[in-house]
């Protein structure tokens, strides 16, 4: 095609592209434009000409099964749950998987190899998302000391970012890129929401990668730690609040309008209360409220007295500060289901790692 003049644009060359696009005789057109994101800038003809959205959400655990398998990688659900909880759903970090080695020995060669390609992503993660990324890692960095996050007043007074718009903006930027999520207190009103921080990489940097172990292999020396251990525990967490769509099948409430709240209530002497904290609420419209334990174990969970005490600490508290009216069904999400015992008869229904990893 013959152009007469130069573009002075982009608009005018992607007008020229669209002309040669459409006299085209060719059947198939493949167009490839590199680096198209820096062009979107305040600066260029780009910004703020977005026609639509596409959302791509992080892979779920079936998916993550799928793709291994498709380079014939064959780990079980046990070790493909343990990678989940260090890189989560994202394709990309999901490339480095190595066929032949163990998962103890895949991370130590993405986190903490010399060479590893995933040691410094903190630094070039949040630059290459957000202008002025600052704010947005003093956000996370904040979230990452408290397991149930910050009220927005609390985010603020923490990072010194006034409470404006400001925040909004870097809030919900951070929500829409699936780094933290926003979620309602069962009882509280909605400015009493908590942020909390969901991803799973940024999780794993704060809690193994910031202080830079010089170990190339320290997640094969972690084995049974208590700091792995306490690792373990909050990334099971994060993997059943990914997966709550899945727990529902598994309790065949699927199709019931359901509400997902986290909860929790100081100590109080004086109402007898002792202080609890739920991470996972399902109010059911059905007038059924399950109650989720969610518990990491190598092996069949072992409901213990002391489990058994803290869940009906738990129910007390739940019924006395909601003044409920609806039942309350203990049920346990867990890794390898539960063993029964003295104890495992107050759990109503058990959801196993095997159940998150459904098609639904």
């Amino acid at each position: 095609m013959k152009v007469e003049k130069e573009p002075v644009n982009w608009i005018d060359a992607f007008e020229l592209l669209k002309d040669l696009i459409q006299n085209s005789q060719r059947k198939k057109k493949i167009i490839f434009i590199d680096e198209l994101s820096w062009m979107d800038t305040q600066k260029g003809g780009l910004y703020n000409r977005l026609t639509c959205q596409i959302y791509l959400k992080p892979f779920k655990l079936y998916e993550c099964e799928e793709y291994l398998k498709s380079r014939n990688i064959n780990l079980n659900r046990y070790d493909i749950l343990e990678l989940y909880m260090a890189i989560g759903g994202i394709p990309f970090y999901w490339t480095y998987v190595e066929k032949g080695l163990s998962v103890a020995q895949n991370i130590d060669k993405m986190f903490f190899a010399d060479d590893a390609p995933l040691r410094d992503e903190f630094k070039y993660l949040y630059a290459s998302l957000f202008k002025n990324p600052q704010n947005y890692i003093d956000v996370v960095t904040v979230l990452a000391k408290k397991k149930v996050g910050f009220t927005r007043d609390e985010i603020s007074k923490e990072t010194g970012i006034s409470n404006s718009g400001n925040l909004t903006k870097i809030l919900d930027e951070l929500i829409s890129c699936d780094f933290i999520r926003k979620y309602s207190v069962f009882g509280k009103k909605v400015r009493d929401a908590l942020y909390q921080l969901t991803d799973f990489y940024t999780l794993f940097y704060f809690q193994f990668l910031r202080k830079r172990p010089a170990e190339e292999n320290f997640w094969s020396l972690q084995t049974d730690t208590s700091v792995r251990n306490t690792w373990c525990g909050l990334a099971f967490e994060r993997v059943c609040l990914n997966h709550i769509a899945e727990i529902k099948t598994k309790l065949g409430i699927s199709g019931v309008l359901t509400e997902v709240h986290s909860w929790s209530c100081k100590e109080d002497k004086s109402k007898g209360l002792k202080g609890a904290q739920i991470d996972l609420v399902i109010v059911r419209n059905d007038r059924i409220i399950n109650l989720c334990e969610m518990k990491y174990s190598i092996s069949e969970y072992n409901f213990t007295q002391k489990d058994d005490e803290s869940l009906r600490n738990k129910i007390v508290s739940l019924k006395t500060v909601s003044k409920t009216k609806y039942s309350i069904h203990p049920v346990l999400v867990t890794t390898y289901g539960l063993s029964e015992g003295k104890y495992s008869g107050i759990i109503q229904r058990v959801v196993n790692s095997e159940d998150l990893f459904v098609n639904i």
